[in-house]
C-alpha cells in the first residue's frame, strides 16, 4: 500500500522519515519529496509498505505523531 505523508519538517532529513516507518517492516519504498536547489524537505513524502496490515497499522500510529515538532499526516495515497 502506497501512504502519502503530508506536514513534513523541512529540516527532517530523508533517513529520520524513514526510521518514523521501518518498524512496521520492510519498506518497499520511501521518498521523501526534496527542493532540488536547498535539498530540503518540501513537506511531503511517499512510503510504500507491501503488507497492508502494516500500512494499516502505521496510518493508525503515524497519523498526527509530532516529528520534528510537527504533526505529520498519513493516509492511502490515491
Amino acid at each position: 500500500m502506497k501512504l502519502l505523508v503530508t506536514n513534513i519538517a523541512r529540516n527532517l532529513s530523508k533517513e529520520d522519515f524513514e526510521k518514523v516507518f521501518a518498524k512496521f517492516g520492510p519498506l518497499q519504498e520511501c521518498t521523501l519529496v526534496l527542493d532540488s536547489k536547498t535539498q530540503k524537505s518540501k513537506g511531503f513524502g511517499f512510503v510504500v509498505i507491501e503488507d497492508e496490515a502494516l500500512a494499516q497499522k502505521a496510518i493508525e500510529l503515524v497519523n498526527g505523531r509530532l516529528v520534528n515538532g510537527q504533526k505529520i499526516k498519513v493516509k492511502k495515497s490515491q
